[in-house]
């Protein structure tokens, strides 16, 4: 077995997954990516687990998020009663607004498995004819 196979495989792995890195990290918020304590709590609320760790100052989790933010005052606040449900990081894409539509994958996604799976099939195929067409010894 030549050495430029196992190569090639790492070389189109780290090719196919290379693009796709960030956009794990876009997902995670923390305290900078927020104006107001409110709206990280609203967050941290939404998800008493806690997964973008909102809850981080010293000492035991007391269940209030993002401490170190200024609150919301009476001449800043837009309704009154801030809606739980909307939070808007301050920080766009990389905090979690914009990029992929919400109702699902985009044609770049798409396009992208397609090819992965064309690849993968062609790939399995060649080696299967090869190994059946290989001389017995």
């Amino acid at each position: 077995m030549s050495r430029r196979a196992p190569i090639a495989g790492i070389a189109a792995a780290i090719v196919s997954i290379a693009p796709l890195a960030g956009v794990a990290h876009a997902q995670d918020l923390d305290c900078r990516d927020f104006t107001f304590q409110e709206d990280a709590q609203a967050l941290f609320n939404q998800d008493p687990t806690d997964p973008n760790r909102l809850d981080e100052d010293q000492g035991p989790d007391d269940g209030i998020a993002c401490e170190v933010l200024p609150h919301r005052t009476t001449a800043n606040a837009t309704t009154g009663v801030p809606n739980p449900t909307v939070v808007t990081p301050t920080r766009g894409v990389q905090g979690g607004l914009g990029g992929a539509s919400a109702s699902g994958a985009s044609s770049w996604d798409i396009g992208l498995g397609v090819g992965l799976a064309a690849g993968a099939l062609t790939a399995a195929g060649y080696t299967l004819l090869r190994r059946r067409n290989r001389p017995t010894i």
